[in-house]
């Protein structure tokens, strides 16, 4: 549980207490991305904080999205729209622009919320980025916003990490700061008691609490955690792989799986071995072509060709589903300077990298293959530059009903005659409880199991909920939130509120 989630925390327990919150983070990182009901891109933590604030995610919350597409270069959204792409030297020369764009979005959230919670990026010491900040002190300062410096123990010298950092803060960056938190603790607390009063003596800022280190809550948070676990149930499951690319995207596509009892998820990273899987996924790329070479170039290309062969289904979203196909061309370079490559041609589609970016909300009937039988509106989103063109061998996936809230009428995906393969351009789909349930079921019935355990079946809007509240009662419990209260201003509850943070 690292920054990201105590935002969404802390977002869900001034909500419980009654003020009209918000999070926001001015510039974001992340291949993790999520599209608005108004088709605006945005990092997917800020989604997770508007979910536990009670509200729906709007891209002022992340006004600066960087999606990395190469060691040295990202793409750049800014208020949920593409503006280009830049290497680090570029990007940093752009930043005066982009700043005016973080303040536009946070004077549109001030004159809406009572409180809102600003999340950093990184470390607030970073000397090199310092100039033209707009992660941590920088924006801070722009908004006159207090400080809470946020340690984690687990990975050891946080009382050097914490005072250190305040030696490399400026004066006025150090009178920012109003409060420590130390955060995931294992153990004891009053083990750290002589280290916490260190701490104060050295430093005159206070400890505002030790949470500790949270096993089994599940919520998702930057790029990379989720990846870091493999799930297993003890029960007869069926066993899901995702292959871990170099440049994977919106991984939060299979975070329902985690939590079915009859399901075994596991991520295959670089150097691992494919698993005896009964489905293998490709899943969303920022950079599809290069993540293609890197299958081919470790052989997993063609061990997933060996494993479709012997009868196990493959499946692709997004950039994962053009890698199905027999081509990708990107004659733009908006990827890649390859300019095309054959794909596993398991679907009869070839790909066309473009370069505008589709970005929208959907609604979507499934018209084919294995969940053919779940008639109902599956919600999803759509985040690709590429255009599919289908062949007349293969029937489409799926057929969009309505993006952004107007009525459509586009087929979407691709599945094979033997339905052991298909690939979509929709993301969400799993969070769709009744799709998810009617997946999991054909897979048991391909293997000769009984159908699933239906009354251990979860609502998955209603599990992440309840995830929101004990994570806002840890906080309430082992934070001085009337000091945090005290700090940016706020009476608690509000009675009335006396300000904003």
């Amino acid at each position: 549980m690292g920054k990201s989630i105590i935002v969404a925390g802390l977002c869900r327990l001034f909500k419980q207490d009654g003020f009209r919150v918000t999070p926001f983070k001015a510039q974001n990182m992340a291949l993790n991305s999520f599209i608005t009901p108004e088709g605006g891109e945005m990092g997917r933590a800020q989604v997770v904080q508007a979910e536990a604030a009670g509200l729906d995610p709007q891209v002022d919350m992340n006004p600066i999205l960087l999606k990395p597409n190469t060691d040295i270069g990202a793409q750049i959204i800014i208020q949920g729209k593409v503006f280009g792409n830049m290497n680090a030297d570029e990007y940093h020369r752009f930043k005066k622009k982009a700043r005016a764009a973080v303040l536009e979005s946070y004077g549109r959230l001030s004159r809406q919320f009572q409180v809102i919670i600003l999340e950093g990026a990184g470390s607030p010491a970073e000397i090199n980025l310092r100039e033209g900040d707009l992660a941590n002190m920088g924006i801070a300062e722009a908004v006159d916003a207090p400080v809470l410096l946020v340690g984690d123990i687990d990975k050891g010298g946080v009382f050097a990490s914490l005072v250190g950092t305040l030696e490399l803060l400026s004066v006025d960056e150090r009178r920012r700061i109003k409060g420590f938190i130390v955060n995931k603790f294992r153990g004891d607390p009053s083990l750290l008691t002589p280290g916490l009063e260190f701490l104060e003596k050295k430093t005159g800022v206070p400890v505002l609490g030790v949470i500790p280190y949270l096993k089994g809550l599940y919520l998702p948070e930057e790029d990379g955690v989720a990846l870091e676990k493999s799930f297993f149930h003890p029960e007869e499951a069926v066993n899901i792989a995702v292959m871990y690319l170099p440049h994977i995207s919106n991984f939060t596509d299979f975070d329902p799986l985690e939590h079915e009892p009859d399901v075994n998820l596991r991520y295959v990273r670089p150097g691992e071995k494919i698993p005896d899987a009964d489905v293998i996924v490709l899943p969303g790329s920022k950079n599809t072509i290069d993540d293609f070479r890197f299958l081919k170039k470790e052989g997993y290309a063609d061990e997933i060709m060996r494993l479709h062969q012997s009868g196990k289904m493959i499946i692709g979203i997004c950039g994962g589903y053009q890698m199905l196909g027999r081509a990708i061309r990107d004659p733009l370079g908006i990827e890649t300077s390859w300019g095309e490559i054959e794909g596993l041609g398991l679907l009869e589609v070839e790909t066309i990298l473009e370069k505008e970016k589709m970005t929208f909300q959907v609604k979507a009937v499934p018209l084919n293959g294995p969940m053919v039988a779940q008639k109902v509106t599956l919600r999803g989103y759509e985040i690709h530059t590429g255009d599919t063109q289908r062949g007349g061998a293969h029937p489409p996936a799926f057929k969009i009903i309505e993006r952004l809230g107007r009525k459509v009428e586009v087929e979407d995906g691709a599945v094979s005659n033997d339905g052991r393969v298909w690939g979509t351009y929709l993301h969400g789909l799993f969070d769709n409880d009744g799709f998810r349930r009617s997946f999991i079921d054909s897979l048991r019935k391909d293997k000769g199991l009984l159908s699933g355990n239906r009354s251990r079946e979860f609502d998955y809007r209603a599990f992440k909920e309840q995830e929101y509240d004990r994570l806002a009662a840890v906080l309430r419990k082992e934070l001085d939130i009337p000091h945090i209260c005290r700090i940016i201003g706020i009476s608690s509850p509000p009675s009335p509120c006396k300000g904003e943070s």
